[in-house]
C-alpha cells in the first residue's frame, strides 16, 4: 500500500543573508532510489494484509469499508477485488477520502503498480508507483501478495514542487498547504495543516546541512537530512522511514 504522505518543503521568506537552501526546488523523480524493508501484501481467502504497514493492516476485501486503529491519517479502509491481477483500496479519516490506490499485476507477475490520489494537501496528490517482485505470495493467492522493492515514482507537481528558507535561528517549510517554522532548538513545532498532526524538530549541522527528526502519535518516525551543494543548485535529501524499515535517496533541483 503505497501512499504519498510526506512534506518536505521550506518556504522562503525576507533574511539578512540568503542560504543555500532558500528558494523553491522540484523533486527529481529519476533520481529517488528507495531500499531497506520491501512492501509486503497477501490478499487471501477474502481478507486483504498489508503487514509492512505501520500498524499492520488487516481487513476483510469485500468492497465495503472497515474501521482500522492505530494509523495516523486514515480510520476506515475498503479492499475490493477488481480483476484477476488488479485491486482498488480507498482510505478515509472522518469519513472523508484520504487517499485511492488501484493496483495492478503484470501478465509475467514481476511487476505492480500502482496509480494513487492523496489527499493530505491543498491541491491533491496523484501519480504512480511501480514496485518489482522479491518473492511470491503463497499458492491460491491473489498476485498482488508477496513482498515488493520500489523502483519508480511518477508524480504531479503538487506532489513535487516545494520551497525553503533557512536563517541562522530557524529553518521553514511550506508544500501543497502544509508548512512549518522551526527553531533551531530541539524542541518540536507543529507541522501545519497535516491531518497525521505531525510534529517536528530541526538541527543545523553546517551551513549547508539540516537534519529533520518528524514525530507522530509519540514516536519518531522519520529522520530527513538536506544536504545543500555549494553551488545552490541541487539539495540531495536522505529519508530514513524508521516506521517503515526504509530509507529513500533523491536530489531537488532549484527552480
Amino acid at each position: 500500500m503505497k501512499i504519498v504522505i510526506s512534506a518536505l518543503a521550506l518556504l522562503p521568506v525576507a533574511a539578512l543573508a540568503a542560504s543555500p537552501f532558500d528558494g523553491t526546488w522540484k523533486s527529481n523523480l529519476d533520481s529517488m532510489r528507495v531500499s531497506g524493508k520491501p512492501d509486503v501484501y497477501l490478499l487471501a481467502d477474502g481478507e486483504y494484509t498489508c503487514s509492512s504497514c505501520d500498524p499492520e493492516l488487516k481487513v476483510k476485501a469485500d468492497g465495503a469499508e472497515h474501521k482500522v486503529s492505530g494509523h495516523a491519517y486514515y480510520d476506515t479502509v475498503m479492499v475490493k477485488i477488481t480483476g484477476p491481477n488488479s485491486d482498488e483500496q480507498v482510505l478515509k479519516q472522518g469519513g472523508k477520502e484520504f487517499a485511492r490506490l488501484t493496483e495492478t499485476v503484470s501478465a509475467d507477475g514481476k511487476t505492480l503498480t500502482t496509480k494513487f490520489t492523496n489527499h493530505v494537501g491543498k491541491q491533491t496528490v496523484s501519480g504512480v508507483v511501480t514496485e518489482q517482485r522479491l518473492t511470491a505470495g503463497p499458492a491460491g493467492a491473489h498476485p498482488v501478495s508477496g513482498s515488493w522493492q520500489q523502483d519508480q515514482v511518477k508524480g504531479n507537481d503538487a506532489m513535487r514542487v516545494i520551497k525553503y528558507e533557512m536563517t541562522p535561528e530557524h529553518f521553514t517549510m511550506q508544500w501543497n498547504g502544509q508548512s512549518y517554522d522551526a527553531k533551531f532548538d530541539g524542541k518540536e513545532y507543529p507541522l501545519v495543516g497535516d491531518p497525521g498532526k505531525t510534529t517536528v524538530s530541526v538541527e543545523r549541522l553546517d551551513d549547508n546541512t539540516v537534519e529533520e527528526t518528524d514525530h507522530r502519535q509519540g514516536k519518531i518516525v522519520d529522520r530527513i537530512r538536506l544536504a545543500a551543494a555549494k553551488d545552490g543548485k541541487t539539495v540531495a535529501v536522505t529519508d530514513r522511514d524508521l516506521a517503515h524499515g526504509q530509507t529513500t535517496t533523491y536530489t531537488l533541483d532549484k527552480q
